[in-house]
């Protein structure tokens, strides 16, 4: 079959002839979504009444959209987010016709989308698209697609040359390819679209022209990238608190978002900045931590560094890489990477690296061709060697001899091996990647030792400990820290990270679970819950505890409680009792909240009737942690965007008065006081007109808009 396509339209009309009338179409996670694609078939399906189509997928992002102004209406927020989005995502962006049918509620019900991950929150008010969500942990997916019928997989990818990258996902496509193959069933049509500016990555991503039974050309629109968010203070914190739990040496995943952002700024603080690392970390703890957990963890600089396996690849990992911390490599041998871990052997072969070899029983005392093929497959030897009737043969043309027994030989083969570099090592391992505009243009730029120490793979490597090489997965992530974000934590230890008490899902399960469970297999790895203390409300008397007593839904169950951290500190939760478990999450509890919680617990036996909360939980407030890092903020760190900013100066300008307007007028009586004392102020500065004429005010306008604009003025300084 001749892969090669141009036509939209006749690659549709292969994909309804090859796998219709019932199209069961499984499509990647995030960014490998090939969406002109993907709406041509769905308009196709639509339009032709004998045609039934099933999306099977995730994280099906959607460009944020702005409603429209009314007739004399003024909506500054729509005024501002037009035209960063435009600047952001282009102004061709084929955006998801099915993301925005079922949105609309106007979805033709001949086809139904099945999704395993929401984008957070999008379908919360949904219906149809919460009865048709299907809750897996990411490692089963692959597992349901072969049970599910899947007939077709779409999929963007890059190209160079005669080979085609799976780039942003490899993750459940390879594995989902191996699942049908060990049930003897035939793949489905693979369907792929280059796109001219994603990146090309190798290693396990990489593959032949051939695995496209159709290829076509997508548009270059602008790939869908995450606007870079703010961090608050009491994010800072729970990133400071969750930078000391990490191991040099060790193993990271992180996730995405604000807190995981945070917690990268806290170690690059950590390796660059340490004095006053060190200073901010102390200044936010109410209590130390414990001398066992400190043992577990590290405040010093990184010199071995670490080595990423996550199952997400996002901006934080990049700036890890930039920042000389994201440097422990590993290799594909579990005897190799035992000795790298204990200090045995180094990277760079010395005087004695061929003795501990001999010692471990991997090289051979009489030399034979399995021990030369692994000096040359890691790089402790040059590819030309030759061992040839007991001889071997150098690159430089002397020789030695096999039997390494002998003082003279032995001496040969580690003049030979001496300084050489082990090859072949990855420093990280991702399932997908998804991310802000700068993330893409690094990996594009990627070459040597970066590109061929980056692995993007399939989900079950990451996500599992399973599959036949568990030693190996073991060794190589020693010190495992698994880093996760959850909604709400009971004082049982249950985590709440997916969905609400009354069922509806508010994002997914993702890989959490996967991580949670391997932390504890994993023998010096630990699971780190990160979560924000309390949710605040538009009013101060509306904030509500994220440590609640129980809650009808729960993500990891409390037999695999470990490590959870709030703004407040870190609670060690492994192998505690129930009684210690409340009292240590109740020390990382807001303490507005605490005493409601206290009672709960002793009504239900929880607590001893006599305890006494002690005083230092009082220092559980925003207040203090705002004033804790303020001195910090002062001299330029923890700034509110920690890795630069998607919006301009303007915008930050503009974000920040428009903040504080909606803060002011949240009540009906806020708006009249803010009204009238705007009526009475003086106009806007002239320095003020830039700013009011982004968001489309002017002082030439109608009365409604030069109030407004005056409103908006009063908070610009």
């Amino acid at each position: 079959m001749d892969p090669n396509y141009s036509s939209l339209s006749d690659v549709v009309e292969r994909i309804v002839a090859i796998a219709g009338p019932k199209i069961v179409a499984a499509l990647p996670l995030g960014l490998g979504k090939p969406n002109e694609l993907i709406n041509a078939l769905t308009a196709r399906v639509t339009s032709d009444a004998s045609l039934f189509l099933t999306i099977v997928t995730a994280l099906s992002l959607d460009v944020p959209s702005v409603a429209r102004a009314k007739p004399g209406e003024i909506n500054l927020e729509a005024a501002f987010a037009g035209p960063f989005i435009e600047r952001q995502f282009g102004t061709n962006y084929p955006v998801l016709d099915y993301v925005r049918q079922q949105k609309n509620h106007t979805l033709c019900e001949r086809i139904r989308v099945h999704e395993f991950y929401f984008q957070s929150g999008s379908m919360l008010k949904n219906d149809r698209a919460q009865r048709d969500y299907i809750s897996l942990n990411y490692t089963h997916v692959a597992r349901e697609l072969l049970a599910l019928g899947v007939n077709v997989i779409l999929h963007l990818v890059a190209r160079r040359g005669d080979k085609l990258s799976l780039s942003c996902n490899p993750d459940v496509t390879l594995d989902a390819l191996d699942a049908f193959a060990a049930a003897g069933q035939n793949r489905p049509l693979m369907v792929c679209a280059v796109h001219p500016n994603l990146p090309f990555l190798g290693n396990d991503a990489e593959v032949d022209l051939s695995f496209a039974d159709l290829l076509l050309e997508a548009s270059p629109h602008v790939l869908f990238a995450l606007p870079r968010e703010p961090v608050a203070p009491h994010e800072f914190a729970i990133g400071l608190h969750a930078s000391a739990l990490v191991k040099d040496g060790g193993t990271l995943q992180i996730g995405i978002g604000a807190l995981s952002d945070a917690l990268v700024y806290a170690l690059i603080q950590r390796q660059d900045n340490n004095a006053d690392y060190r200073r901010a970390l102390a200044a936010v703890r109410s209590v130390p931590i414990s001398a066992a957990l400190t043992k577990q963890g590290g405040e010093s600089e990184f010199e071995r560094g670490l080595y990423g396996a996550s199952e997400m690849v996002m901006d934080g990992f990049m700036h890890l890489r930039q920042a000389k911390i994201l440097k422990r490599r590993v290799f594909d041998d579990v005897k190799l990477q035992t000795l790298l871990n204990q200090g045995i052997l180094e990277e760079r072969a010395d005087q004695l690296t061929l003795a501990r070899l001999i010692e471990a029983e991997i090289i051979a005392t009489a030399f034979d061709q399995p021990s030369l093929d692994w000096l040359i497959r890691f790089g402790w030897l040059a590819q030309d060697c030759r061992l040839h009737d007991g001889v071997l043969q150098f690159s430089d043309s002397s020789q030695g001899g096999a039997d390494l027994l002998d003082a003279n030989n032995r001496a040969a083969l580690t003049r030979q091996m001496q300084g050489r570099t082990l090859r072949g090592g990855r420093y990280l391992h991702g399932a997908f990647y998804l991310g802000a505009k700068p993330l893409y243009q690094w990996l594009n730029t990627l070459s040597s030792d970066d590109f061929e120490g980056l692995c993007m793979t399939r989900v079950s490597f990451i996500n599992e400990l399973y599959g036949g090489r568990e030693a190996l997965d073991r060794a190589q992530r020693s010190e495992a820290r698994f880093f996760n974000t959850c909604m709400m934590q009971t004082l049982g230890g249950a985590a709440v990270s997916d969905g609400l008490a009354d069922a509806r899902v508010v994002s997914g399960v993702g890989g959490q679970y996967n991580f949670v469970a391997m932390a504890h297999a994993i023998p010096n790895g630990r699971s780190v819950l990160m979560l924000r203390s309390v949710r605040e409300g538009k009013h101060p008397e509306k904030a509500r505890s994220n440590i609640v007593w129980n809650y009808a839904h729960c993500t990891i169950p409390r037999h695999l409680r470990d490590i959870v951290i709030s703004e407040y500190g870190v609670a060690d939760l492994r192998g505690q009792s129930d009684e210690e478990v409340v009292k240590r999450l109740l020390a990382i509890t807001d303490a507005r909240f605490q005493s409601e919680l206290i009672q709960h617990a002793k009504a239900e036996g929880k607590l001893r009737a006599d305890f006494t909360a002690p005083d230092h939980w009082q220092h559980n407030t925003p207040a203090r942690l705002a004033a804790a890092l303020a001195p910090f903020q002062a001299a330029g760190q923890f700034a509110r965007y920690p890795f630069g900013s998607d919006f301009d100066a303007c915008e930050l300008k503009l974000l920040s008065a428009l903040a504080r307007l909606k803060a002011a007028t949240a009540r009906r009586f806020g708006t009249i006081l803010t009204a009238l004392s705007s009526l009475v102020s003086a106009p806007p500065k002239s320095e003020h007109h830039t700013l009011l004429a982004r968001v489309g005010l002017s002082l030439a306008q109608s009365f409604k808009a030069r109030l407004t604009a005056k409103m908006l003025a009063r908070f610009f300084d």
